[in-house]
C-alpha cells in the first residue's frame, strides 16, 4: 500500500502555531505532527509515502530531509505555485501514485489509532472503488451512507445544502462524519477529470452515482482533528497521559 499525505493546508485555526510554520511541523508530545503521521504509516510496513506541500514548504522539504526521509521513501508534489485543495492536490500528486498498490489517503493533523491493516482489508473485501473512514460524531456537514454502506450524497446541516449521488437511497440514508483517512484503488485516479483547485468529496459524490464509494465505520478509541487550538491541546493531554 503506497502513502498521500494531505500536508499543504494553511493552518488558519491554529494560527498562534503556525505563522512562522505549516501546520505539518506543528508539535504534539515533542514531534512535529508530519513525524507521528509517517511514523504511523510506517509501522504498518508503508514504504512509499508522497506528501504535498504549500505553506512555508521549504520548511517541511528541510525537515524530511535532516531527517533522511525516516528510511522510507518520500516524494514531495510541490502545490507553491497554487494551493490546490485536497481534490486537486489528489490529481496533481497522481504521477507519483500509479501502479497496482492500493492509496491510503490521511490528513497530517488527524491523530487515530484505528488499524490500518483492518481498514485496508475492508476495502479489498468490498471490492471498493475507494472507502472513506467514518465516525459516528456531530458535525456540521455529513456523508450520507445507504443500508449497503454506499455513499448516497452528502448534508449540510448548517444551511440545509444537500447534494444527492443516489436519489433511490438518500431518504433513508445514514450521517456519519468523514475522518481524513481514506483509501482508493489506483484506477481511481484515472476516472478524475475535474481541474483545478476542488475539494476530493466532489470527486467522490460524483463517483458514487456509478461506482462503489463505501464507508468503514471507525469506532477505534483515539480520533483527533488537531484543527484547533484546544484540540491540540486535548492532543497533548492524551499523549501525556498514555507516555
Amino acid at each position: 500500500m503506497k502513502a498521500f499525505l494531505f500536508a499543504a493546508g494553511l493552518g488558519t485555526r491554529l494560527q498562534e502555531h503556525t505563522q512562522d510554520k505549516p501546520k505539518a511541523l506543528v508539535s504534539l508530545a515533542g514531534k512535529p505532527l508530519l513525524q507521528h503521521a509517517i511514523e504511523r504509516l510506517k509501522s504498518f510496513g508503508i514504504s512509499d509515502i508522497t506528501i504535498n506541500v504549500f505553506h512555508f514548504a521549504e520548511q517541511i522539504i528541510s525537515f524530511i530531509e535532516k531527517n533522511k526521509s525516516f528510511g522510507v521513501n518520500i516524494r514531495i508534489s510541490d502545490e507553491r505555485d497554487q494551493l490546490l485543495d485536497t481534490g486537486g492536490g489528489l490529481r496533481k500528486a497522481s504521477a507519483f501514485l500509479r501502479g497496482r498498490e492500493s492509496i491510503l489517503i490521511y490528513n497530517v493533523d488527524v491523530i487515530s489509532n484505528l488499524d490500518l491493516n483492518l481498514l485496508l482489508n475492508y476495502h479489498l473485501q468490498q471490492n471498493a472503488l475507494a472507502t472513506l473512514v467514518v465516525r459516528s460524531r456531530e458535525t456540521s456537514r455529513y456523508l450520507m451512507f445507504d443500508t449497503n454502506l454506499q455513499l448516497a450524497g452528502w448534508k449540510n446541516i448548517g444551511n440545509g445544502e444537500i447534494r444527492i449521488s443516489r436519489p433511490d437511497s438518500f431518504e433513508n440514508a445514514r450521517p456519519l462524519a468523514f475522518s481524513g483517512i481514506h483509501i482508493i484503488q489506483p484506477k481511481m485516479l484515472d476516472m478524475i477529470t475535474e481541474e483545478g483547485k476542488f475539494p476530493i468529496i466532489d470527486l467522490y459524490l460524483r463517483l458514487a452515482k456509478d461506482h462503489a464509494i463505501k464507508a468503514f465505520v471507525d469506532n477505534s478509541t483515539i480520533w483527533i482533528d488537531l484543527g484547533k487550538p484546544e484540540q491540540l491541546e486535548a492532543a497533548e493531554l492524551l499523549f501525556g497521559l498514555k507516555e
